[in-house]
C-alpha cells in the first residue's frame, strides 16, 4: 500500500481518536476512540512491526525498530492505547518527510542520472540502426539529432548545434558544437544533426563515470556518520537494559507498584530512541551532496563534504586550474648563431612535439599549421617535467625548458619576458626559443579573495612553469605562497610538507588539472579536479570533480559543506541534549508517555525539518 497514504489516514483516525476521547462526552466515545487508535497503529505500526520481525530474524536485534515496536506493543499492554498511536504516527510522519527530503535531494543530481543514454543512431554505410550504446566501438560513427542525447564521447566530424550540458556543468546556456569539437556523452543536441566519432566505449564515457561516481558517493561516510552508527549499536542495547532494570528492580525490592515502574520504562524506551540522529544525519550529508551537484559540484562521498568543511590549506595547480590552459605561440626567437629562421624553429619543435598530448605541445602544432609527416620519426622520449626528444630526419631533437637544456649541456641565453618559454636544440646545439602565452581566468582572483574572506589560513599556487613566471601570476592573484620550476615529484614532496604544517583536525586540498596531478590528488586529504569532464584521471584519482573550469566553483563548495555541517551538529546537540533532560526526568517518573513522544519523534520531526534547509541552499 502507498506510504503516503497510510501516513495520511493513520495520521487522520488518530486526531478523529483524540477528537473523541477529550472533545466529546458521551456514550460509547472510549470505545469508538479506541476502535480509531487501533485502526491507527495498524495502518502506520505495521510497517515498522515486520521490519522489526525482519531483523529479529536476521540477528540484527537492537535498531529504532526493535525500540518502536517494544515500547509501544508495552503501552498497549497497559492500556496507553493513545500514547502508543501516536508514537507510530508521528514515528512514520517523520520517516515520510526523511524520504521527501531525500527525493528532493536526488532530484538534484537527477539530472546527472537522467545522462545515462537509452541508445545510439549507428551509421554503417550511410544505414542508420538504433543501437544499444554498449554495442558502439570507438571510431565508429553516431548520428544524434535534435532532442537527443549524445550516447557516446567524441568528435564532431559533420554537423553544427547548440549543445545543453546543464546536466554535466550545471551551466544553462547552451554551448555551440562545430566540426572538430570533441563533445561529452550526457549532453543533449538542442537544434542541429550532429555526426560523431566515437572516442571511448560507453563504459569509459564521461556519463558512465559520471553515474559511476553518484552512485557510488553514498557508499563513503563521514567520521561523524561513523560514529553515531557506533553509537547506536551500543547504545541502544544499554538503554534495554536500562529500562529492564527500572521496570523490574524497584517492584521487586522496594514492593512498588508494577503497573508504574513498567510505564516509568516504556517511557524511558521511547525518549532513548535515537531517531533524530539516524534520520537527520544521513540526510543532512546527502542533501550536502546533492545540493552540491545542483552547483555543479561532484563530490564523492560525505566524508569528503566533511573534510571541505574543515579546509585549512588549499593548494592550486597553476595551468588549466588558475588559468585557461589555451596556451598561443606569441614569440618565435631563433639563435642567431643557428642558421634557422622563424619557420625552421617552429618545424623542429613541431617535430619534437608530433606525440605530445600536453597543451602546450598542441599549441605549437596549431602555430605551425601544417600536417607532420610521421616518415622517419622515431626514438620518441617524453620526459615528465622536461620536456621531449625526438629522432626526426636523422636529426636529435630537443624541444622543453631550461631545466632540459642543462641537463644536457646546452648551454642558453638568459629566459627575459612573459610566458612559458620552449626551448629547441638539435644534435646538441641551440637552436632558438618559442614563448607560449596562457590566459588568466575570469574568477580566479575572487576566488583566492573568497577563500581568504572564509578563513582558510593558507593558500599555495605550484607550477612547473618558470619562478618568475609563476611568481608574477601569484601577485596578480594575491597568492602569498608560490612555487615554480618544480617537476611532478616536486609537487608530491611539497604537498607532504604542507599537509605535516596544517592544523591537525583540518584539511589539505589540492586542486589541478586532473591529467597530470593524479599523484597530487591521491595524496591530498581533499583532491579537487578543476574544468576535468572527460578526463578519466580526474575522474578516477579526485575526491571532488568541478563540473566546469571555473576555480570559484570551489568557494560554492566549501560554503555548501560548511552549511551542512552546521545543520548536522545542530540537529546532533538538540537531539543528545533534549534526549538526556527527558531521560533523567522519564526514569524519576516526571515524564509521561506524551513528553516521551516529544522527546523522540518530535525532536525527530524538527531536526528533518531543520535538514531541510540544506535542501534549499
Amino acid at each position: 500500500m502507498n506510504p503516503i497514504f497510510l501516513v495520511i489516514s493513520g495520521t487522520g483516525t488518530f486526531l478523529a481518536g483524540m477528537v473523541l476521547e477529550h472533545a466529546f462526552h458521551f456514550t460509547g466515545s472510549s470505545l469508538a476512540a479506541l476502535v480509531l487508535f487501533g485502526i491507527s497503529y495498524l495502518l502506520v505500526g505495521t510497517r515498522v512491526l515486520i521490519r522489526m520481525g525482519r531483523n529479529i530474524l536476521k540477528g540484527e536485534i537492537f535498531d529504532e525498530n526493535f525500540l518502536m515496536g517494544i515500547a509501544t506493543l508495552g503501552a498497549i499492554a497497559i492500556g496507553e492505547y493513545s500514547g502508543a498511536a501516536a508514537v507510530m504516527v508521528f514515528y512514520n510522519l517523520g520517516e515520510y518527510l526523511q524520504d521527501r527530503a531525500v527525493d528532493k535531494s536526488r532530484r538534484n543530481i537527477s539530472a546527472l542520472l537522467d545522462i545515462r543514454p537509452d541508445y545510439a543512431n549507428l551509421d554503417r554505410e550511410g544505414q542508420i540502426h538504433k543501437v544499444d550504446p554498449h554495442q558502439v566501438q570507438v571510431g565508429d560513427t553516431i548520428l544524434v539529432q535534435p532532442g537527443e542525447k549524445i550516447p557516446l564521447d567524441g568528435l564532431v566530424i559533420q554537423g553544427e548545434a547548440m549543445l545543453n550540458l546543464a546536466a554535466l556543468t550545471g551551466e544553462s546556456v547552451p554551448r555551440r558544437a562545430r566540426v572538430d569539437d570533441t563533445v561529452l556523452s550526457g549532453s543533449v543536441n538542442l537544434d542541429g544533426v550532429l555526426h560523431i566519432q566515437v572516442s571511448k566505449t560507453f563504459g569509459e564515457s564521461t556519463a558512465s563515470k559520471i553515474i559511476e561516481l553518484v552512485e557510488n558517493a553514498a557508499s563513503r561516510k563521514a567520521k561523524v556518520e561513523t560514529f553515531i552508527t557506533k553509537y547506536a549499536r551500543y547504545y541502544t542495547p544499554t538503554v534495554m537494559a536500562l529500562a529492564l532494570l527500572i521496570a523490574v528492580a524497584p517492584p521487586l525490592f522496594t514492593g512498588a507498584s508494577w503497573s508504574d515502574w513498567i510505564y516509568r520504562s516504556l517511557v524511558l524506551l521511547i525518549i532513548s530512541c535515537p531517531c533524530a540522529l539516524v534520520m537527520s544525519i544521513p540526510l543532512g550529508f546527502f542533501g550536502g551532496i546533492g545540493a552540491a551537484s545542483k552547483k555543479g559540484v561532484l563530490i564523492k562521498g560525505s566524508n569528503y563534504l566533511e573534510a571541505l568543511a574543515g579546509l585549512d590549506t588549499v593548494v592550486f595547480d597553476k595551468t588549466g586550474t588558475l588559468t585557461m590552459g589555451v596556451f598561443k605561440v606569441s614569440a618565435i626567437e631563433p639563435d642567431p648563431q643557428s642558421g634557422l629562421n622563424q619557420e625552421e624553429l617552429l618545424e623542429a619543435a613541431a617535430l619534437a612535439e608530433v606525440y605530445s598530448r600536453h597543451p602546450i605541445a598542441a599549441s605549437i602544432r596549431e602555430a605551425y599549421g601544417e600536417d607532420i609527416s610521421l616518415e622517419g620519426l622515431g626514438g620518441y622520449i617524453e620526459m615528465a617535467g622536461l620536456g621531449v626528444q625526438v629522432q626526426a630526419q636523422g636529426r636529435c631533437i630537443l624541444a622543453g625548458n631550461a631545466k632540459l637544456m642543462e641537463r644536457e649541456g646546452i648551454g642558453i641565453p638568459p629566459e627575459t619576458g612573459g610566458g612559458t618559454q620552449v626551448h629547441v636544440a638539435v644534435n646538441g646545439r641551440y637552436m632558438g626559443s618559442i614563448s607560449i602565452s596562457d590566459q588568466v581566468k575570469a574568477d580566479s582572483a575572487r576566488t583566492i579573495r573568497d577563500l581568504k574572506a572564509l578563513g582558510l589560513r593558507r593558500t599555495v599556487m605550484l607550477s612547473g612553469d618558470r619562478p618568475e613566471v609563476a611568481e608574477d601570476l601569484a601577485r596578480e592573484l594575491g597568492i602569498a605562497e608560490v612555487k615554480g620550476g618544480l617537476l611532478p615529484q616536486d609537487k608530491v614532496d611539497l604537498v607532504e610538507i604542507y599537509r605535516g604544517q596544517k592544523h591537525r583536525s583540518r584539511a589539505l586540498a589540492f586542486v589541478g588539472d586532473g591529467i597530470n596531478d593524479a599523484p597530487v590528488l591521491a595524496l591530498s586529504d581533499v583532491g579537487i579536479a578543476m574544468g576535468a569532464l572527460g578526463s578519466d584521471a580526474a575522474i578516477e584519482a579526485a575526491d571532488v570533480v568541478l563540473m566546469t573550469d571555473e576555480p570559484s566553483k570551489l568557494v560554492e563548495a566549501v560554503k555548501v559543506a560548511r552549511f551542512t555541517k552546521k545543520i548536522v551538529w545542530q540537529n546532533i546537540i538538540f537531539a543528545l541534549g533534549v534526549q538526556g533532560v527527558f531521560l533523567v526526568l522519564g526514569s524519576m517518573g516526571v515524564a509521561s508517555i506524551w513528553e516521551a513522544i516529544f522527546a523522540d519523534v518530535g525532536v525527530s520531526l524538527l531536526a528533518v525539518l531543520n535538514t531541510w534547509r540544506i535542501l534549499r541552499i
